[in-house]
């Protein structure tokens, strides 16, 4: 288990929205109801017990079968006094809630002990996964290890998976006081961790079990995992396809910011190589983004010919029958997937679809229903999405020690609409958090979130972009200009100044790479012209 410190101030409001894996279109209907999720304690099995867990800390959830369980020890805090804190999650809402508190000037005896807990060793700024399809970007520059953003504050990270919680700060049960337990924590490895308050960011994954075929055939793009897996897989139709006449088919399913972000991506990469359909139930892509952002990317998608299946729904994904193809070239050549679409409305035939990958970035679920149940209910209130109802200062409502951020939190606006899980509203709502952490330790009045929308931003390939900023109505910025203002306005919210110098030096050192190379094919033009 990798144990390490945590890093520098992080302050600032606001986060520019992104359609980025943070905002992943939904199109299917979810009556507003409240769930209640009853998340019990439970003994941990004895040695070589054979137990599948089925959630993880952060990000996707994978199943894990353990044949010699660990048998369970507790966590032992460096200080009995200081007040206890524990992070689930190490995305926007749990890596800057973190470096929130360590933030902030806190008292001798109340500056709180952090423990923050992930299943992966690095953070994913997920925002920019679609410039490692695009060669954009190196890995450790939106994936930088938690160990290293960090260090030097005594936030203590763990790589684990969460297997359950136990609040036992329930209404009724203990009074909200700062000196008692709010519960205990379980990781998979055996390790229980005794919490005074508890944050929780872990965060969604893809929803592909809705369609039958998706989770068999489709690649979601929600986590580095992902980015990595659909770049192997481009790769090799790239060399599949090498020297042939035959073009790389890739289906996107979904137009919301994701979809468009990776069609545009997709499709430059490819260029004459592949051709890319995007697939949406609604007559338009990005429905819901400011008019300059899809008048951006309808002309960006025009230009690299990829064909908008407007109006249809995936039924079902299968493979194709290659069983009568005897010849090994042909087989190869001949198309891996079928997709069924479904027209959205009556009077339209529906379509068959030939794809060598699919990419899907419809729909979303929270991790938190997945989470082991046990014998005594502390009930945590969940909204139909599995997100945990809070109030308006992001405490999960009846547990006066938990809060709840990002993909966690089903928060409201003052109109009673739900806020998007984008990247924006948890980086923000991670802001608030630490502080009213330290109201609450320090027995001061705690702050309501309000959301503040600075605008929606999206990337269309490697020189391409498109930004409306809330605070001028009708203005958007886009082409190079708005490509070059995303990358500036994300390299201002990479997590810790150490990092911000190091890839802000690496992204000019590549600008002026990319420079000098380009003169020199206008030289070589000129002087081969003359």
């Amino acid at each position: 288990m990798t144990v390490a410190a945590a890093a520098s101030a992080f302050s600032a409001l606001g986060f520019f929205n992104s359609g980025g894996v943070g905002r992943i279109q939904s199109k299917k209907l979810i009556p507003r109801i409240s769930a209640r999720f009853s998340i019990k304690p439970s003994n941990f099995s004895g040695k070589n017990a054979r137990v599948q867990f089925r959630t993880s800390a952060s990000g996707g959830i994978q199943s894990y079968d353990s044949e010699n369980e660990a048998e369970p020890r507790t966590y032992a805090w460096p200080d009995k006094k200081r007040p206890r804190i524990c992070i689930l999650g190490g995305g926007f809402g749990g890596l800057y809630t973190a470096l929130r508190l360590a933030s902030l000037v806190w008292p001798d005896e109340k500056k709180p002990q952090v423990v923050l807990v992930d299943q992966c060793e690095h953070f994913v700024f997920k925002p920019m996964l679609y410039e490692l399809l695009s060669g954009e970007v190196d890995p450790w520059e939106i994936a930088p290890r938690f160990t290293d953003l960090l260090a030097n504050t005594g936030v203590q990270f763990f790589k684990d998976r969460v297997k359950r919680f136990c609040p036992s700060d329930a209404l009724g049960m203990n009074p909200p006081t700062v000196s008692g337990a709010g519960g205990t924590v379980h990781l998979e490895s055996g390790l229980l961790i005794e919490y005074d308050w508890l944050v929780l960011a872990l965060g969604a994954q893809a929803k592909l079990e809705s369609v039958p075929g998706a989770a068999e055939y489709a690649l979601p793009f929600s986590t580095l995992e992902d980015a990595r897996m659909v770049d192997e897989k481009l790769r090799a139709l790239e060399r599949q396809n090498f020297g042939k006449d035959s073009q790389i088919r890739v289906a996107v399913v979904g137009c919301g910011y994701s979809g468009v972000e990776l069609a545009a991506t997709v499709s430059e990469r490819l260029q004459d190589k592949g051709i890319v359909e995007a697939i949406n139930v609604e007559n338009t892509v990005l429905s819901n983004a400011p008019v300059g952002n899809r008048e951006a990317a309808l002309k960006v998608l025009s230009s690299r010919k990829v064909k908008l299946l407007l109006g249809y729904f995936v039924r079902c994904i299968t493979e194709v029958d290659k069983s009568g193809i005897h010849d090994k070239e042909t087989a190869k050549s001949h198309r891996n997937l079928i997709l069924e679409l479904q027209p959205a409305e009556r009077g339209v035939q529906s379509q068959m679809l030939e794809a060598d990958l699919v990419l899907w970035t419809v729909g979303t679920k929270s991790l938190l229903p997945l989470l082991e149940p046990s014998d005594k209910p502390h009930e945590i209130p969940l909204n139909a999405r599995g997100q945990a109802e809070t109030d308006e200062t992001l405490r999960v409502k009846g547990h006066p020690r938990i809060f709840a951020v990002g993909d966690s939190s089903a928060f409201r606006d003052s109109s009673g609409k739900l806020l998007p899980a984008s990247a924006q509203v948890a980086f923000q709502q991670a802001d608030f958090a630490g502080w009213n952490l330290w109201a609450a330790i320090n027995d001061r009045p705690l702050l309501p979130f309000r959301f503040q929308n600075l605008g929606e931003m999206m990337t269309l390939g490697r020189y391409d972009g498109a930004i409306s900023p809330s605070f001028i109505e009708g203005l958007t910025l886009e082409g190079p200009i708005g490509h070059t203002a995303r990358k500036l306005a994300y390299l201002i919210r990479l997590p810790t100044d150490e990092h911000r110098v190091k890839v802000g030096f690496s992204w000019l050192a590549k600008a002026a790479v990319e420079s000098v190379a380009f003169l020199q094919d206008n030289l070589t033009k000129v002087v081969s012209g003359s």
